[in-house]
C-alpha cells in the first residue's frame, strides 16, 4: 500500500460504521447485485374439461414468401362428461372457415381416416369468446361420455416476423448473396393457438401426426422423422411430408420447421451403438457448419450424462438441433426432438447452456407440468439438473464461480431486504425459481446423491409420457429416502420443501458455544439486512435447517448429511462441540441457501486458522467465501461488529482463489456506493 496513505482498523470501522449509519437512514439505496430478467408465468383460465382430445393430425402449407399459411386439423375427441358443445384454443388473429367446421361421431376402434357421412353432427353456430383465445362449436345433441368424435377445422394466419407462434426470418447466402428464408416455431408456453385451433395447455398430452407441405428444395423439420414424401397434387413445386406419429405430447413441445439449411450429423460414442443411439443432426448455414462439429459432439455427451442420470434413454429416434441465422426469440424452443438454438450458443464454450435445453427433453417433454403453476418447480429442477451435468463434463470448469454463487447471493440479497420484489414487477415467479433450484441443491447434500439420484429416477419412471404436479416430485424424493433410510416417518421432502419456497424470506442461522460445557446453542430468525429490522410477523417464520457442521478436529467437507435438523423449531442445543481452542462450521460449502453468525470467539478462531497459508487450504474454496461473504453482510445488518468482519478480511493479503474474492469486490462496491459523495470516498478510491 501507498506510504502517504495507510487504511488502520480503526479507519476501516469508520467507513463501515458510516455505512451501517447509511443502511439504515439513507432512502436513496443503490443496487450493486443484477438480478435476473423477470418473468411472469402464463395465467389461462382453463377449457371445460367435457371434451378432451385423444390425436391430432395436422396438415399446415406455410407460404413462405407471402408471409401465410393455411391448414386443415383433424381431432378425434372424447366426451368426459355429457355435453353439446366443444370449446378449444384459437388466437383472435388466426381465422377459421366457419363453412368447413364438421363433426362427425366415430367408433373408436375405427381409424381417423374412415369416413361415413350418416355420423355426422350437426353444427348449430361457432363462435368466439369476446374475452378469451377460445373457438366454440353449438352442437344440435347432447352427446354422453363416452361418446367418440372427429373435429375438422380448416384455418389461415399470417407467419410472425417476432419469433413466436410460427415466425419466419431470413439470412444472406454467403456465396450466390441470395436472400434465404426459413420458417419454423416457437410455440411455448401457449402459443400453438395461434397457428392451429386446438387443446392449447400442457395438461393434453396426446399423439400428433404432422404433414407439411414445402418446396422441393426445400427441407421439413419435426418433432419425428419423415414416414414418407408424397407429391402435392395441385402444386408441382411442392411435396408432403409426412412424419412418425409422435408419443403423447402437450402442444408447446409440439414443432416443425422448413429451411434449405444442410447438416452435420454427431459422431456415436465408444459406448454406443447405431441401434441404440439418437440421430443428432445440427442444423446451420453451411458457413456455420465449418465449425459445428464441436457443439455436436457436446450434445452426444451432454444427452448421454443424462440419460445416465435419468436412467431412461432418450424417447425419440433422433435430435435435430437448429442453429437458426438471426434467432431473436429470448424464450428456449426446446420442442420434442426439435430444439432451437442461436448459433452464438451452440459455438459458446461449456455445456451449460446446451445441457439447459436438453434436459427439458425429459422434464418438460416425457414428463410434463400438469399447469403452469407447476412450472416453477420443472424450471428450477432443470436448472439444477443443467449444473448437474455441466459439472460432470470437463469438472464444470465452466461454472467455477458462477454456480451456485451467483444465484445464491441474488437471492441472500433480494430476501434479505424490507420489502423482497419491489422494485421489479413479476420479480417473485423469477426468484422463488431460482431459491427453489438452491433448495434442489440442498436436499441433493443433506439427502444424499445417490438417494437423490434414484428419486429423480423413481419421479421419471412414474411420469414419463404423462403430466405431473409439483408435490410429485417432492414425493418421489421422500419415499426414495425413506426407503434408504435418510428421512424419519414423520416428515415429508414437500414439508421441508415448502418451508423454504413458500416464504419471501431466508433465515440467519445464530451459533453460540458454550465453550465449557461443549455444547452449542442454535437459534434460527428471519435475515434482514436492511433496516429497521420490522418484517410483520417475523416471529412466526421457521424453516426446516439442515445442520451441517464441520469441526476443527474433523475437517470432514464430504459428509453432507445434517447431524440434526431444525424442524422449525426457533431454538436447539448441539452436543458434542470441539475443546475451547478449535472453531465449528455450520452449513459449509453453502449447503443451505442460509448465512451464519458465531460468537466472536469461533469468528476469531476462524480468523486466526485461516491466516495460516498451510492451515487455509484446508478449509474449502466455496466454504471460505461464504465465511467471508456471511461476516460482511452480517456485519451490514448490524448483527456482527465490523471488527470482527475486517479480522475474517486479514487472510485475503495471501489469497490466490478469484472465488473467494468475489465477496470482497462486492463488499468494496457496497462501501463505495453508500459513501459516494461523502468526506472519506476519496480515500477509499485510493486504498
Amino acid at each position: 500500500m501507498s506510504g502517504h496513505i495507510r487504511f488502520s482498523l480503526k479507519a476501516v470501522i469508520f467507513i463501515c460504521f458510516l455505512i451501517y449509519c447509511a443502511n439504515g437512514n439513507s432512502s436513496k439505496h443503490k443496487r450493486s447485485i443484477d438480478l435476473p430478467a423477470a418473468h411472469a408465468l402464463i395465467s389461462d383460465a382453463k377449457l371445460p374439461r367435457e371434451v378432451s382430445p385423444d390425436s391430432y393430425h395436422l396438415y399446415i402449407i406455410p407460404d413462405i414468401a407471402s408471409g401465410n399459411f393455411s391448414g386443415t386439423v383433424k381431432v378425434n375427441v372424447t366426451w368426459q362428461s355429457e355435453a353439446n358443445k366443444v370449446v378449444l384454443h384459437a388466437h383472435p388473429d388466426l381465422e377459421i372457415l366457419h363453412d368447413t367446421v364438421r363433426i362427425r361421431s366415430i367408433n373408436a376402434s375405427r381409424p381417423i381416416s374412415t369416413k361415413s357421412p350418416t355420423d355426422s353432427l350437426k353444427v348449430l353456430s361457432t363462435e368466439r369468446h369476446p374475452k378469451r383465445p377460445v373457438y366454440i362449436i353449438d352442437l344440435s345433441e347432447t352427446l354422453q361420455r363416452g361418446a367418440h368424435c372427429e373435429l375438422h377445422l380448416q384455418f389461415a394466419g399470417k407467419i410472425s416476423d417476432l419469433g413466436d407462434g410460427l415466425f419466419r426470418t431470413s439470412y444472406e447466402d454467403a456465396q450466390t448473396g441470395q436472400k434465404r428464408w426459413l420458417v419454423a416455431t416457437q410455440f411455448r408456453p401457449n402459443l400453438a393457438r395461434q397457428v392451429f385451433p386446438c387443446f392449447d395447455e400442457p395438461g393434453y398430452k396426446v399423439p400428433f401426426e404432422i404433414h407439411i407441405a414445402r418446396l422441393r428444395n426445400m427441407t421439413a423439420l419435426s418433432n419425428m422423422p419423415v414416414k414418407e414424401t408424397t407429391d402435392k397434387d395441385d402444386d408441382p413445386e411442392m411435396v408432403w411430408d409426412h412424419f412418425l406419429k409422435t408419443p403423447p405430447i402437450s402442444t408447446f413441445t409440439l414443432g416443425f420447421a422448413v429451411s434449405d439449411l444442410s447438416y452435420i450429423s454427431a459422431n456415436i460414442t465408444e459406448s454406443e451403438t447405431e441401434d441404440s443411439a439418437p440421430e443428432i443432426r445440427v442444423w446451420g448455414r453451411s458457413e456455420f457448419l465449418e465449425h459445428a462439429q464441436e457443439a455436436a459432439s457436446k450434445l452426444r455427451t451432454a444427452l448421454n450424462v443424462l440419460q445416465d442420470y435419468w436412467q431412461v434413454a432418450y424417447p425419440l429416434p433422433k435430435l435435430d438441433c437448429i442453429a437458426v441465422p438471426g434467432l431473436q426469440s429470448v424464450r428456449p424452443a426446446d420442442n420434442w426432438g426439435l430444439i432451437l438454438f442461436k448459433e452464438s450458443t451452440l459455438l459458446g464454450r461449456g455445456y451449460y447452456q446446451i445441457s439447459q435445453e436438453l434436459v427439458y427433453q425429459w422434464l418438460g417433454a416425457l414428463a410434463t407440468p400438469y399447469w403452469w403453476s407447476d412450472a416453477h418447480v420443472n424450471k428450477a429442477l432443470a436448472g439444477f439438473l443443467s449444473a448437474y451435468t455441466a459439472l460432470q463434463i470437463d469438472n464444470g470448469s465452466e461454472l467455477e464461480g458462477k454456480w451456485p454463487m451467483t444465484i445464491l447471493y441474488s437471492i441472500y440479497y433480494e430476501f434479505s431486504k424490507r420489502y423482497p420484489h419491489s422494485r421489479i414487477t413479476g420479480m417473485k415467479q423469477e426468484t422463488t425459481c431460482s431459491k427453489t433450484e438452491l433448495v434442489f441443491r440442498m436436499l441433493n447434500y443433506t439427502l444424499g446423491e445417490n438417494t437423490f439420484k434414484a428419486g429423480m429416477q423413481r419421479f421419471m419412471l412414474d411420469r414419463q409420457y404423462t403430466t405431473f404436479f409439483g408435490d410429485d416430485v417432492w414425493k418421489s424424493l421422500t419415499e426414495q429416502a425413506r426407503h434408504d433410510d435418510v428421512l424419519c416417518d414423520k416428515v415429508s421432502v414437500n414439508e421441508i420443501a415448502a418451508s423454504w419456497i413458500t416464504k419471501d424470506r431466508i433465515p440467519v442461522v445464530t451459533v453460540t458455544r458454550d465453550y465449557e460445557a461443549k455444547t452449542a446453542k442454535i437459534k434460527q430468525a428471519v435475515y434482514l439486512r436492511e433496516r429497521p429490522h420490522d418484517v410483520p410477523e417475523q416471529d412466526k417464520l421457521l424453516w426446516w435447517i439442515p445442520l451441517v457442521v464441520v469441526t476443527q478436529d474433523q475437517l470432514n467437507f464430504t459428509n453432507s448429511r445434517p447431524v440434526k435438523w431444525m424442524k422449525k423449531t426457533r431454538e436447539l442445543t448441539l452436543e458434542n462441540m470441539p475443546d475451547s481452542d478449535q472453531f465449528i462450521i455450520v452449513n459449509p460449502e453453502e449447503i443451505g441457501p442460509f448465512p451464519v453468525n458465531y460468537d466472536e470467539k469461533n469468528w476469531n478462531l476462524l480468523a486466526r486458522y485461516l491466516l495460516d497459508p498451510l492451515s487455509r487450504h484446508s478449509v474449502p474454496v466455496y466454504t471460505r467465501a461464504k465465511l467471508l461473504h456471511d461476516a460482511w453482510n452480517l456485519a451490514y445488518a448490524g448483527d456482527l461488529c465490523f471488527t470482527a468482519a475486517f479480522n475474517m478480511t486479514l487472510f485475503m493479503r495471501d489469497e490466490r482463489e478469484h472465488l473467494v474474492w468475489n465477496p470482497v469486490f462486492t463488499m468494496i462496491d457496497h462501501i463505495g456506493r453508500h459513501i459516494d459523495s461523502s468526506e472519506v470516498h476519496k480515500k477509499f478510491e485510493i486504498y
